[in-house]
This record gives structure tokens, C-alpha cells and sequence, in this order.
């Protein structure tokens, strides 16, 4: 099984930006927590990152037939990016949307994700934890029949 973690805009700057909401650790910190994770749950995972819609974009599109699943931290494109849900819904690859904060107690701009309702869930509030959160589950959806 093989997963693509996304991180959107500005998540290069984890570590530096706003250190009171997303904490200390970097963003090179975050993947290798998650490949080290990654080798505990049995799969592989790619990470990628871009600051570029249109970058998210192809890496979403080239994701079609190599990657089993995606979680994916739009950060602000998650309020904006009709591209960036587009590309999900085109692609067909279950999707589980994951945020450090939790983006319901913040700005009432960043209550809106266009990027959830073409998601099979999104997570959110648990800082670094969102995105173990988010792999594990993608990866038990993955691995059961829910129609079960």
C-alpha cells in the first residue's frame, strides 16, 4: 500500500511560523516521524510539499494509478482552491484532509474547507498528531471493506 502525504501552502515554514499554533518542530522533523510511522503501520509513503497550487495540483493528478490513498494538508488552499478539489475528485483516490489546528475554532474564513466535502473525512486540532491520525486512518479504510 502507498500513500501521499501532501502539505501545502507555507508548511515549509513549520518550526518558524506562528510557534504558539503549530509548535516547534519542522517540517523535515514531521516526515521523518511519519516515515518512521509509516514502517509501523506497513506502508509506504511519498511526502511532498509546495507553496505552488498548480505543483499540488500535478502531484494530485500524477497520484492516479501509483498511490493507493492521500492525506493531504491543504493549508490555505483548503479555504480557496476549487483546484485543488477538483484534482482530488478527478483523480478518485480516497482522500482524508488533516489540519494542525483545529480550523472550526479559528478565523471565521478558515471554517470552510472546499477541499473536505471530496474527502472520506478530515481531521483537524491534534497538531502533529493530525497526520498520524490521518495516515492511520486512510490506511484502515484502506485495508477494510466498509460496506461491510
Amino acid at each position: 500500500m502507498k500513500i501521499l502525504i501532501i502539505n501545502g501552502v507555507n508548511m515549509n515554514m513549520l518550526g518558524i511560523r506562528e510557534p504558539e499554533k503549530y509548535g516547534s518542530v519542522t517540517l523535515k522533523d514531521l516526515e521523518k516521524d511519519l516515515y518512521s510511522f509509516s514502517f509501523e503501520l506497513g506502508v509506504d509513503i511519498e511526502t511532498f510539499q509546495s507553496n505552488f497550487e498548480g505543483e499540488i495540483v500535478e502531484k494530485i493528478h500524477s497520484a492516479y494509478e501509483n498511490f493507493d490513498g492521500i492525506v493531504i494538508n491543504p493549508a490555505a488552499y483548503t479555504h480557496t482552491s476549487v483546484a485543488i478539489r477538483d484534482a482530488i475528485s478527478a483523480v478518485n483516490i480516497p482522500t482524508v484532509e488533516i489540519h494542525m489546528t483545529n480550523i472550526q475554532a479559528r478565523e471565521d474564513f478558515r471554517q470552510k474547507s472546499l477541499i473536505a466535502p471530496v474527502c472520506i473525512a478530515q481531521i483537524s486540532g491534534f497538531g502533529i498528531d493530525s497526520y498520524k491520525l490521518g495516515l492511520r486512518g486512510i490506511v484502515e479504510y484502506l485495508r477494510t471493506d466498509i460496506t461491510e
